[in-house]
């Protein structure tokens, strides 16, 4: 398995839409390697969900793991091809990050509970309800397979607060401990 360099906002990927994955691409060896990658890459990041697109990979494929919560131990990680949101029901205001955003939070208005249809890695179909943190989790990865950003439900004026940390990470000037690649620079 290998660690992959993660996109900061700013870097085309992110704005992308992810392409279906085909039926004959989705239990191959390429496709599970590359599942194994991106588990890896959250992992090292401490993060809880990663998409395809925040590895430069435009393809509809996250992963979740929220079994590091306190709440959420017995959640064992998965990941879902060609996700799509069937059902949601309810309003949830919570903290929201992301790997491709460092340093930046803030409050998101997302639905409280959904319903995902989507494939595993053995092309099985999947349907899952969730809620509370990992309904946000799910919906954070789908918004990146479809080109958004976390920072896009923030108001302009709450936006102005971090303005100064997008310009840093645009330009590649911040710290992580995982590898990025920003519109200016690559740091392994």
């Amino acid at each position: 398995m290998s660690v992959l360099p993660i996109y900061l906002d700013g870097t085309e990927p992110l704005r992308k839409k992810g392409k279906f994955v085909s039926p004959d691409k989705i239990g191959d060896d390429a496709t599970i390697r590359f599942v194994m990658d991106m588990f890896e890459t959250m992992h090292s990041a401490d993060g809880i969900g990663l998409a395809a697109n925040q590895v430069g990979v435009l393809k509809r494929i996250i992963v979740v793991d929220i079994s590091c919560l306190e709440d959420f131990k017995d959640v064992k990680p998965f990941a879902l091809i060609n996700p799509e949101v069937v059902y949601e029901e309810g309003k949830c205001t919570m903290e929201e990050g992301c790997l491709s955003v460092p340093e930046v939070r803030a409050e998101i208005v997302r639905p409280k509970t959904i319903k995902v249809r989507y494939k595993n890695t053995n092309f099985q179909d999947q349907e899952l309800e969730a809620n509370d943190i990992l309904a946000r989790v799910i919906l954070h990865e789908i918004d990146h397979l479809n080109g958004v950003l976390f920072i896009d439900y923030v108001p302009k004026s709450k936006k102005k607060e971090f303005i100064d940390q997008l310009e840093k990470i645009q330009n590649g000037v911040v710290e992580t401990k995982y590898p990025i690649i920003s519109s200016q620079r690559v740091v392994l």
